[in-house]
């Protein structure tokens, strides 16, 4: 089978998990998927591994569990994005990935709530 439709079905299989948030959906995006709730990416596809969105309160629990975090290298230098990879147990679990997701989610409502507010000079 193509990488890119395993990856579209493990995308697939990936928004399944997480309809018990709302209407979860997946979309296309630099060669992976982007996964999305109320217009809020909360979480990235790369290579069939998922990633999910933390900021410096959540992060500890990804560290915790040894996680990786999403990396790219662009012009030689690695970069690294606040989305770090989803437990294993979560990719066969609902009840477990939808505590890791609306943990995730929450972490794009704060960083979208701060990105709203006007700076006071």
């Amino acid at each position: 089978m193509p990488t890119k439709t395993r990856q579209c079905d493990f995308a697939a299989h990936i928004v399944d998990l997480l309809q018990g948030m709302g209407p979860v959906y997946g979309k296309r995006m630099f060669g992976g998927h982007g996964i999305f709730l109320d217009g809020l990416m909360f979480g990235l596809i790369a290579d069939n591994v998922l990633y999910l969105k933390v900021d410096d309160d959540s992060r500890p629990d990804y560290e915790a569990l040894d996680l990786a975090p999403f990396t790219y290298h662009k012009q030689g230098k690695p970069f690294r994005l606040n989305y770090y990879q989803a437990p294993e147990e979560a990719m066969e679990d609902v009840e477990v990935m939808l505590s890791w997701g609306n943990g995730a989610f929450a972490v794009a409502l704060r960083a979208a709530s701060r990105q709203r507010r006007p700076r006071i000079p």
